[in-house]
């Protein structure tokens, strides 16, 4: 189970104006799972994207990637089950049929089509089934059909994960509604995740493509579960411009700041709905560095503590072998680092322990204090490295005996 996270009931998500989703049951992987979901949007929409660094990147994203160089995109189609990854030719030759047969479906160029996949990679993926289970896919489709597709891109995720928010702009509300998807495989750059954010608010090209990768940033960039970046990684910001208010073109304006906010709001809980509901997950922890000299080295020595092995069997085990968390700050790259003024706590619901200074374990730091702040399931390490001003928080989980169990029977 997820901690701490719950789905949210379909009626908590709000319809965004100028978008519409429906899936089926395709029949990629598995029989009886909808696996397939299709999203039109409206004439004039706008789209951003980032996606993963892995080299080894996956067909789809090598697609996705060429057609927003365009823009005019009206259709997105995601299946789960085949990752269409490691498939050399033939992978870009499926995810391109997969773009021709959603095009002839609703009547628009094959280029204005964003294909999505995700699962076990160094399989073909069955394009026929695919283009089979369009047809159902687009007759199901409605503004309010959120939860259905956070439910129809999940892999091994144990919830669906999707999230509503308004904000307001120039005296209009504007609407926000995302779904994200992941719990193992999840590193920077990006998680092994899909991310899918759409908003009615009205907003230049140029700001949409520095808001998407800003929140990005903020979110889906700053989360890790075990270390590994995926193929498929893929997060994309959807503004439908159908809101009645002048368009945002200025980043300093408050409509900017006012929609950045949410954005970046709703694209961390998105996020962070991930880690919670990480491959065998039990506890949430958030590693804060400050006292950085810039945020890139803060960032080294979160990704350090949050990337652990050592660190994470720890606190799955509410074990309070915290050397475990001096190494990793150690090896995290800051050549001219300072131990002895750099100081260590262990943050829970109702108390904060001291555990180093002064480049050892805190004078006062008893090990039963430290024991009663990791049995709890939200933990947060705080670290300040006593030697700038900059910061940066990382989310990471546990690992558990069921990490190992989910992903040996992966495939089965």
């Amino acid at each position: 189970m997820p901690v701490n996270y719950t789905t949210p009931a379909s009626s908590d998500l709000r319809p965004v104006p100028g978008v519409q989703l429906g899936v089926a049951e395709a029949g990629i992987r598995k029989a009886n799972r909808r696996d397939l979901t299709l999203i039109e949007v409206s004439e004039g929409s706008r789209l951003a994207g980032v996606f993963t660094q892995n080299r080894f990147c996956a067909a789809p994203v090598q697609v996705c990637r060429d057609h927003l160089r365009e823009q005019h995109v009206r259709a997105l189609v995601i299946n789960t089950g085949v990752a269409n990854a490691g498939t050399g030719e033939e992978g870009l030759a499926s995810a391109q049929a997969t773009c021709a047969a959603v095009a002839r479906l609703l009547e628009i160029a094959p280029r204005q089509v964003l294909p999505f996949s995700t699962g076990v990679i160094l399989e073909p993926l069955p394009v026929d089934r695919l283009v089979a289970g369009l047809p159902a896919a687009r007759a199901s489709m409605r503004e309010e059909g959120w939860l259905d597709a956070a439910q129809a891109i999940m892999t091994t995720d144990t919830v669906a994960k999707a999230a509503s928010r308004i904000v307001e702009i120039d005296g209009v509300i504007v609407t926000l509604t995302g779904m994200s998807k992941g719990a193992g495989m999840i590193k920077p750059n990006m998680a092994t995740m899909l991310g899918f954010v759409a908003t009615d608010a009205r907003i230049s090209q140029a700001l949409l493509e520095k808001l998407v990768t800003e929140a990005a940033d903020l979110s889906f960039n700053s989360i890790t579960v075990d270390g590994d970046t995926s193929t498929n990684d893929s997060f994309i910001l959807i503004a439908t411009g159908q809101a009645d208010h002048p368009e945002i073109l200025d980043p300093e304006s408050n409509a900017y700041q006012a929609l950045r906010e949410a954005v970046v709001g709703i694209s961390i809980e998105l996020a962070q709905a991930i880690v919670r509901d990480g491959e065998g997950a039990t506890k949430f922890m958030t590693v804060e560095v400050k006292g950085g000299c810039d945020r890139d080295e803060c960032r080294k020595v979160a990704y350090a503590v949050a990337h652990s092995p050592l660190v994470k069997t720890a606190f799955f085990a509410s074990d309070p072998n915290l050397g475990r968390i001096l190494a990793a700050i150690g090896y995290a790259g800051i050549a001219d680092l300072d131990v002895s003024t750099l100081k260590v706590w262990l943050e829970g619901d109702s108390e904060t322990v001291l555990v180093a200074e002064k480049g050892g374990r805190a004078a006062a730091y008893r090990e039963e204090a430290g024991a009663s702040v990791m049995a709890g399931s939200e933990i947060t390490v705080r670290i300040d490295l006593a030697r700038g001003d900059a910061s940066a928080t990382v989310w990471t989980c546990d690992f558990s005996y069921d990490y190992v169990k989910i992903n040996a029977d992966y495939r089965s």
